[in-house]
C-alpha cells in the first residue's frame, strides 16, 4: 500500500517540522525574542495542521470502509503527532512563564 506509507511519511514530516518550530519558539523566548517565538509557534501550528489533515484523511478512508493496515510506520506517525501536540502545549506554557519573568525583572529594575 504505497500511498498509505507515503501519507504516513507526510504526517511524520509535517509534525516533525512542527515540533522543531515549537522547540525553536522556546529557545527564542528564553532569549527574550517573544515576537520570534510567536512566529515559530504559528509556523509550527500550520505544519502540525498539515500533518493532522493527512491523518484525518486516513481516518475518513477507514470510516468509509477502506481497511487500513496497522503498521509500525503508522504507529510511529501517530506517536510523532502526539509528541508534537504535547510539545506545543508545553512550549506555550514555557513561553508564558518567560514573559512573566521578563515583566517581573522589568518591574524590579524600575525600583
Amino acid at each position: 500500500m504505497e500511498g498509505f506509507e507515503q501519507q504516513c511519511f507526510m504526517m511524520i514530516s509535517h509534525v516533525g517540522t512542527a515540533r522543531s518550530s515549537f522547540i525553536e519558539a522556546v529557545q527564542k523566548s528564553k532569549a527574550g525574542d517573544f515576537d520570534g517565538a510567536k512566529a515559530c509557534m504559528k509556523a509550527g501550528q500550520e505544519e502540525y495542521l498539515k500533518g493532522h489533515d493527512v491523518h484525518f484523511e486516513l481516518l475518513q478512508k477507514e470510516a468509509q470502509g477502506t481497511p487500513l493496515e496497522t503498521s509500525l510506520i503508522m504507529i510511529h506517525a501517530e506517536d510523532q503527532m502526539m509528541s508534537a501536540e504535547a510539545f506545543r502545549i508545553i512550549a506555550e506554557e514555557f513561553i508564558d512563564v518567560c514573559r512573566r519573568m521578563e515583566r517581573l525583572e522589568n518591574r524590579l529594575e524600575e525600583r
